[in-house]
């Protein structure tokens, strides 16, 4: 495992899994499919009833349909498994309110303005939250930058937002020249160019057709 082991006994109280698949469709726009679940290792006894170990307390999800900016066209919001049954899936309908957002322009404050809180599902919108990167992670080495003049001129959507990817750090710097505000010191020109898995820094827009690492 890839953390350390643990310094006591432990007992297994819950699991929960995210999985998320993203999709080309025939058509040209872009899918993702996004699954909760969470479940107990013992019986769980509710107020709708007792759930047996195992079943799922929530099977939750979600498909995003985007175009090729990154705006949602088509929503679709399944409950599968909840623990209020014909209460908690009423709320579906109301995340085609989704439809027409930017997942990489705002949507996580637009997400919590629409269906945030009481207005929808806690965990379909905690779903939905962590869907922007997935989508650049999917998506963002299917936009050519060097057949189109204006995306060349558009900052990657990737930078500020992480750490290791601030304007004014070591790693632009280094990979995105054109977009670092204040080389630091310690990034090495001469090193970068020598190396032969790396685009020299005035070939940076080939790197949109990698796949975008954060």
């Amino acid at each position: 495992m890839s953390l350390t082991t643990p310094i006591s006994r432990r007992a297994l109280k819950h699991t929960r899994a995210i999985h998320i698949d993203a999709f080309v469709r025939d058509d040209d726009l872009w899918e993702i499919d996004a699954h909760v679940t969470d479940t107990k290792p013992f019986d769980l006894a509710l107020p709708s009833g007792n759930l047996p170990a195992g079943q799922p307390l929530h099977s939750l999800w979600l498909r995003l349909t985007l175009d090729r900016q990154f705006v949602i066209v088509e929503v679709e919001a399944n409950s599968e498994a909840v623990p209020y049954r014909g209460y908690c899936n009423t709320i579906e309908p109301d995340y085609q309110k989704l439809i027409g957002l930017s997942l990489v322009k705002g949507f996580r404050h637009t997400l919590k303005e629409r269906i945030g809180g009481a207005l929808g599902c806690t965990h379909l919108t905690e779903l939905a939250q962590i869907l922007p990167t997935a989508a650049l992670q999917a998506f963002g080495g299917e936009i050519d930058r060097r057949n189109d003049p204006a995306a060349e001129q558009k900052k990657p959507p990737q930078l500020d937002r992480c750490h290791a990817l601030r304007s004014d750090g070591a790693v632009v710097a280094k990979y995105y020249p054109k977009w670092a505000t204040s080389p630091p010191a310690e990034v090495d020109i001469e090193s970068h160019l020598e190396s032969p898995h790396l685009e020299p820094p005035h070939l940076e827009p080939h790197l949109s057709k990698q796949a975008i690492s954060f």
